[in-house]
């Protein structure tokens, strides 16, 4: 099987949420078939929900549609590595293979930081694979947060 990588749908999510005024980020379930089953960006600010994080959306919004808590056989792509709280929810939905662009020093979860799927507390770890569009989400969220700085 050949690898198809999902990013530049994150990407074009990502860039839906900051044209919203959202930080940048955004996120796509993809099935065992290749077939998109739910894509987000961030709306923490748009719902006043500071768990509206691009992949927690995807993921509600995937699981709802396979009509499961459960995303066995699914990937995850991210275009900001996720923070614990997102990490958590990835670990409790069982995904399979979790793919991000950038790192995140600051707030990631899954390299840096908590390193969640690490804890002898997390039940599943999924396969991690980071670096793919990094620097097309990097440039993203740079522009984005020059901006807020003027």
């Amino acid at each position: 099987m050949v690898f198809r990588s999902y990013m530049e749908v994150a990407l074009a999510e990502a860039k839906t949420a900051a044209a919203r005024g959202e930080v940048p980020v955004g996120a796509v379930v993809v099935d065992a078939a290749g077939q998109v089953v739910a894509q987000a960006g961030n709306r923490t600010r748009e719902l006043n929900d500071p768990t509206a994080h691009a992949e927690m959306l995807a993921i509600r919004a995937a699981c709802a549609r396979v009509g499961s808590e459960r995303l066995i056989d699914h990937d995850l792509y991210v275009t900001l590595e996720p923070c614990a709280m997102c990490a958590a929810a990835i670990a409790a939905a069982r995904v399979a293979r979790l793919y991000y662009a950038a790192s995140d020093p600051k707030s990631g979860g899954v390299a840096q930081g908590a390193r969640v799927f690490s804890h002898p507390q997390c039940h599943h770890a999924p396969e991690v694979y980071d670096g793919i569009g990094t620097a097309a989400a990097e440039l993203l969220l740079k522009s984005f947060f020059a901006g807020k700085r003027r």
